[in-house]
C-alpha cells in the first residue's frame, strides 16, 4: 500500500511540473522542478518496476514534449545527455580502475573529427578526384567506426604509460590531449587534413528515416524542426547503452578486477590480475565511449574546430565524475546532470534575468544609500562570468565536506560466517 501512495505522489508531482512548464514555458524554475522529478524518481522507495516506467514517460514522452514549447528545454537535455555519456566514460577509467585521465577530451576529438573530416568536404582537400561529403547514411557507420578507433587511440596511448602512477599518468594524459588539440590546430598544411583554427563546416546530419513515415500521415514538417527531438532520441539511446555497458563490465569479472586494481595495484598483481591488460582495457573502453559521443556531437553541432576541445572540457568532466562520486555510475549520471544545468540554466538563467534588470531602467530607492539606477549594475556581476570560480568552490567543497560524492558507490560487504 505504501509503494502505491508513493508512486501515486510521483505521478501528481510529474503531471505537476509539466503544466507549470506548460503554463510559464519560459520560467527555469518550472523547469528545474520538472528534472528534479527523475531524482526523486531515483530516491523514491519503491521497487524498480514501478521506477522504470515513471522514468520512462518523463524521458522519452514528457521531455520531447515540453521541447516542443520551448526548444531550449531540448537543447539542455541533449547537452546532458551528451556529458552524462562522456562522465560515465570517464567513470570507467578513474572511478572504476583509479587511474586519473586529464587527456579524455582527446578521444572525443578524435571521433568528432573522424566524422567531420569524411561527413564534409572538408576531405576533398587531400584526396583530389573524391566526391565528398559522404551522404547522411554513413553517419551510422561511422559511429560504430569511431568505437573502434577510440579503442584503438586509447590502446595505443596505454601501452606506453601505463606502467605509469598517479600524477605522472595525468602529467602525460594531459600532454596527449594537448597534442591532440595541436595537431588539428595545425593541420591544415601543408596537406590540408582539419582546416586548422578555421574548423570544419558544414557537417552531415544523420538521415531522418523516419520523414516518409511522416509524410506518408498528412504531415509535412521542416526538418530543421524535427532534427532537435532526433539528436535527444539519440543521445537517450545512447546514454541508455553506455549505462548497459557500464552495469555488465562493474558487475563482471573485469569490473572486480578492475576496483582490486584501484584499491592496491600491488595486491592485485600478487593475486594473479593481469594489471597492464585490465589498464589497457579500461582506457579503450572510456575511449570509444568518449569517440562514438564525438561523432554525434560534430552531426549536431554542424561545425567544429579545435576550440571545441581544450583542456578545460576534460577537467569539466573531471568534474562531474567528483562531484557525483568516483566510480559511482548513478554518481556520474547525477554530476554530469548538475553541473550541464548549473553551467546552462542557472548562471546563464540568472546572467539573462540580470541584463534584462539593467535595460528596464529601473531605479531603486534603498533606505539608506538613497537611489540606484538597476542599468549602472557592472556587466561583471553576471553569474556566468563566474562559471570555473563556482566549480572550483564547489568542488573544494565537495573535498571538506562529502570527498566520496554525491552518491558514493556502494561497498560490497563480506560476511564472515564466524568460522576462525
Amino acid at each position: 500500500m505504501k509503494d502505491w501512495l508513493l508512486s501515486l505522489s510521483l505521478v501528481g508531482y510529474i503531471g505537476l511540473s509539466s503544466l507549470l512548464v506548460f503554463y510559464f514555458p519560459q520560467s527555469i524554475l518550472a523547469f528545474l522542478l520538472f528534472e528534479a522529478s527523475l531524482l526523486l524518481i531515483y530516491y523514491a522507495p519503491v521497487p524498480s518496476t514501478k521506477k522504470l516506467p515513471l522514468a520512462a514517460i518523463v524521458l522519452v514522452f514528457l521531455m520531447p514534449l515540453l521541447g516542443t514549447i520551448n526548444g531550449y528545454y531540448v537543447e539542455v537535455a541533449i547537452q546532458v545527455g551528451i556529458f552524462v555519456a562522456l562522465a560515465l566514460g570517464l567513470n570507467i577509467v578513474v572511478g572504476f580502475v583509479g587511474l586519473l585521465n586529464l587527456g579524455f577530451v582527446a578521444f572525443y576529438a578524435i571521433g568528432a573529427y573522424l566524422w567531420a573530416i569524411f561527413g564534409s568536404g572538408q576531405a576533398n582537400e587531400f584526396l583530389p578526384g573524391a566526391h565528398f561529403p559522404l551522404s547522411p547514411s554513413w553517419f551510422f557507420v561511422f559511429l560504430f567506426l569511431s568505437i573502434l578507433v577510440g579503442a584503438l587511440t586509447g590502446v595505443l596511448l596505454g601501452l606506453p604509460v601505463l606502467r605509469l602512477r598517479g600524477d605522472y599518468l595525468a602529467i602525460v594524459t594531459l600532454g596527449f590531449a594537448e597534442v591532440v588539440r595541436a595537431l588539428v590546430n595545425n593541420l591544415d598544411k601543408p596537406i590540408n587534413l582539419t582546416n586548422g583554427p578555421k574548423g570544419i563546416t558544414p557537417i552531415q546530419r544523420p538521415p531522418l528515416f523516419f520523414q516518409p513515415v511522416i509524410e506518408f500521415l498528412g504531415f509535412k514538417p521542416d526538418p530543421a524542426s524535427l532534427y532537435p527531438l532526433y539528436f535527444y532520441f539519440l543521445v537517450l539511446l545512447l546514454v541508455v547503452l553506455v549505462i548497459s555497458v557500464n552495469r555488465r563490465l562493474e558487475d563482471s569479472k573485469i569490473g572486480r578486477a578492475w576496483k582490486a586494481i584501484r584499491e592496491d595495484e600491488i595486491a592485485a598483481a600478487a593475486m594473479g590480475i593481469p594489471v597492464v591488460r585490465m589498464k589497457l582495457f579500461a582506457f579503450a573502453v572510456g575511449a570509444s565511449i568518449a569517440a562514438a559521443i564525438g561523432v554525434l556531437f560534430g552531426a549536431k553541432q554542424l561545425f567544429i574546430n579545435p576550440e571545441s576541445f581544450t583542456f578545460m572540457e576534460s577537467i569539466g568532466v573531471l568534474a562531474m565524475v567528483i562531484l557525483g562520486g568516483m566510480g559511482s555510475i548513478p554518481g556520474a549520471i547525477l554530476g554530469a546532470t548538475a553541473v550541464t544545468i548549473l553551467n546552462l540554466q542557472l548562471l546563464k538563467g540568472l546572467s539573462l534575468w540580470l541584463n534584462s534588470l539593467r535595460q528596464s531602467g529601473i531605479i531603486l530607492s534603498l533606505p539608506l544609500l538613497g537611489s540606484y539606477d538597476l542599468s549602472q549594475v557592472p556587466a561583471q556581476f553576471e553569474p556566468a562570468k563566474y562559471e570555473r570560480m563556482i566549480f572550483g568552490l564547489i568542488l573544494i567543497l565537495m573535498m571538506i565536506f562529502r570527498p566520496q560524492g554525491i552518491l558514493p558507490p556502494r561497498r560490497s560487504e563480506v560476511k564472515s560466517d564466524g568460522a576462525a
